[in-house]
């Protein structure tokens, strides 16, 4: 165990803490008082990223999109002196494609639901290969001129194509991304390791990994396929659960958990935290008891052969 430095996102001039909080709960299974009483304990735990975006939670029967933003902006409101605590990301073009004509109005939008002057990463939240990059990019760089965003971001891009937005930023002379989000996790390494965190190592990018918890599969809730019924989103591990691969690592953490007198959940983010090129993963959380699983991986440093044993496990 040790205490955490924080790390450079990017070339942004912001450093972060090794774990950001995911926002995509807040306004949905998290209630505004649940999701301040989070807020308020990630960041009196030493937690300064918080991670949203436009479209959330738009799939909610009723829900339009910018339920979690508008949340976070009433919980800055409740104490303005947490804006300087904290960076805030956030994303745009899930719903409306990234139309340069859209992103502007959109990041207005997102500004005044988080009620903050300037949104410290902006990210391309998918790919939209209709719109060519210059086009995207420059609107992007309009919005990091008038001072309205910081830094940016690319997020679900492939490698071949975060490779393209760096020429492009260096042909137009914009200013080059800062960060990357991709799904990696334990059991879902090949989406991240290879030409991607190549690129990410290569460029400087900061990495910041979603689904770092494989949607709870290696907080070792499910087991069987039983305990896929146990929620929502329990069926989308039922590959993770019938194959002897994820029951291997469910058994490396559970070695690695004993040796540490750590949670599941907390060894699989300090293993992710571990890798090259993550500045932090993204994990979210509805109760209290579940924050401080993910916070405990702040201060976890796992040994080198910690590490192996769950990497070997995962091969």
């Amino acid at each position: 165990m040790s205490d955490f430095e924080l790390r450079p996102l990017g070339n942004s001039g912001l450093k972060v803490a090794p774990l950001a909080l995911g926002g995509n709960v807040f306004g949905w299974t998290a209630d505004k008082e649940s999701s301040f009483r989070i807020l308020d304990a990630f960041v009196d735990a030493g937690g300064t990223m918080i991670d949203t975006a436009d479209v959330y939670s738009a799939w909610v029967p009723g829900h339009r999109g910018g339920e979690s933003e508008t949340v976070i902006g009433e919980w800055l409101a409740r104490d303005p002196t947490r804006r300087d605590k904290v960076v805030i990301a956030t994303k745009v073009g899930f719903m409306a494609g990234l139309k340069p004509e859209t992103i502007g109005p959109a990041c207005d939008a997102s500004l005044e639901r988080l009620g903050v002057e300037t949104i410290d990463l902006y990210y391309q939240h998918k790919d939209d290969e209709s719109i060519p990059l210059a086009e995207s990019l420059g609107a992007f760089e309009e919005l990091r001129r008038a001072g309205k965003i910081r830094a940016i971001g690319l997020s679900n891009f492939t490698a071949d194509r975060v490779e393209e937005a760096l020429a492009v930023c260096d042909a137009q002379g914009f200013a080059k991304p800062a960060a990357l989000q991709n799904w990696y996790n334990l059991v879902e390494r090949g989406k991240y390791e290879g030409a991607l965190q190549d690129v990410t190592i290569a460029a400087g990018l900061s990495q910041f990994p979603y689904y770092g918890l494989a949607n709870g599969f290696l907080t070792g809730k499910y087991r069987s396929e039983d305990d896929l019924q146990k929620s929502p989103r329990g069926l989308r591990n039922i590959e993770y659960v019938k194959s002897e691969r994820g029951q291997r690592v469910l058994a490396a953490l559970e070695t690695v958990a004993a040796e540490t007198r750590s949670a599941l959940a907390t060894v699989a983010l300090a293993w992710l935290k571990a890798q090259a090129g993550v500045t932090a993963p993204i994990a979210s959380a509805t109760s209290r008891d579940q924050l401080d699983q993910l916070v405990a991986a702040l201060h976890l440093d796992l040994r080198p052969e910690q590490i192996d044993t769950l990497t070997a496990a995962s091969d």
